[in-house]
């Protein structure tokens, strides 16, 4: 047992002693960058942006849905290099093939300030991320046009001038 203990001091001591040279010099060595997974990047990015795209929509605030729009199409594209593979899937191809059109269709209805069109547009880019992820192995992710906004603290209204 005494042998046992003695191993596993050994065994800690070489474990500890590059922290202690740190230490000693006052140099530490910094942790690996973060570095967020395609389902962090789709929560902090894609998610709220597609969110405030449709409350904007939701209140013909065109001004700002073609703002939220770009910035859905930057979250895309920052997660398409963040994450250029994911599992066996090459995610910029992913993305333009499935949003390409549907995005394109927002952007026309956003555009000619037509909100059928507009809510058209949105339902067809929300199912085509709900198709995805179920191509993806993700189904159980399921995206809806916001019934509510999360963001007590912004209003979606369009700012009479």
């Amino acid at each position: 047992m005494r042998r046992q203990h003695l191993l596993a001091l050994a065994t800690l001591c070489i474990a500890l002693a590059p922290l202690a040279a740190q230490a000693q010099s006052g140099t530490a060595v910094p942790p690996p960058p973060y570095r967020p997974g395609v389902g962090d990047l789709m929560t902090m990015t894609v998610q709220p942006r597609h969110l405030k795209l449709g409350l904007a929509g939701q209140e013909k605030n065109w001004t700002y849905a073609e703002y939220e729009l770009h910035e859905l199409e930057g979250a895309f594209k920052r997660l398409a290099r963040l994450s250029p593979q994911w599992r066996d899937i090459a995610l910029a191809d992913l993305i333009s093939a499935t949003t390409k059109e549907p995005m394109e269709a927002v952007s026309q209805a956003i555009k000619a300030g037509d909100a059928t069109k507009f809510s058209e547009a949105y339902a067809r880019l929300t199912e085509t991320c709900n198709a995805c992820h179920q191509s993806s192995n993700v189904g159980m992710v399921v995206i809806q046009a916001p019934k509510m906004s999360p963001f007590p603290n912004q209003d979606f209204r369009a700012i009479k001038r």
